[in-house]
């Protein structure tokens, strides 16, 4: 099945890139033009916010997964695999972040763009990030033309 493809390539991506950037970036970061390669511990949500709430955003990764998976087993068969896809995007990021801050407590990130003051973050967050893309254009644009016919 795909969605599992991606849920696992996703997790596998991740932790690599992970485990690369703590081994190389920490001590050496790199500097680009467009994308600087560096290691931060971010200990809360995007953009830094709530930080130092581990219990918190476990039980949210939990609570979010757990739906996730639910509604996706109950209706996979009927959905559209462009939902689908965005709905393995989504659950493969969040639980990427979730294993960091299960077993660590905060989240490697490492990305940043050099080019614009902008968080850095990390694979995880952009699986999860075009899931949610993909789930607002399949919002927009796709679940109103089925509702007309």
């Amino acid at each position: 099945m795909i969605y599992i493809l991606i849920i696992i390539i996703g997790l596998i991506l991740d932790r690599v890139s992970k485990i690369y950037a703590i081994n190389n970036f920490i001590e050496n970061p790199i500097s680009g033009k467009i994308l600087n390669f560096t290691y931060l511990e971010n200990r809360g949500a995007a953009f830094g916010i709530l930080q130092n709430n581990r219990f918190f955003f476990i039980v949210l990764t939990i609570a979010i997964v757990g739906f996730l998976i639910y509604y996706f087993i109950k209706n996979y068969k009927k959905n559209s695999k462009f939902l689908n896809i965005a709905i393995a995007f989504i659950i493969a990021g969040a639980l990427g972040n979730f294993y960091d801050r299960l077993f660590n407590a905060y989240v490697v990130d490492f990305i940043e763009f050099a080019f614009v003051k902008f968080p850095v973050f990390n694979v995880a967050d952009i699986f999860v990030t075009l899931g949610s893309g993909l789930l607002i254009i399949y919002m927009v644009f796709f679940d109103q033309s089925e509702k007309i016919k």
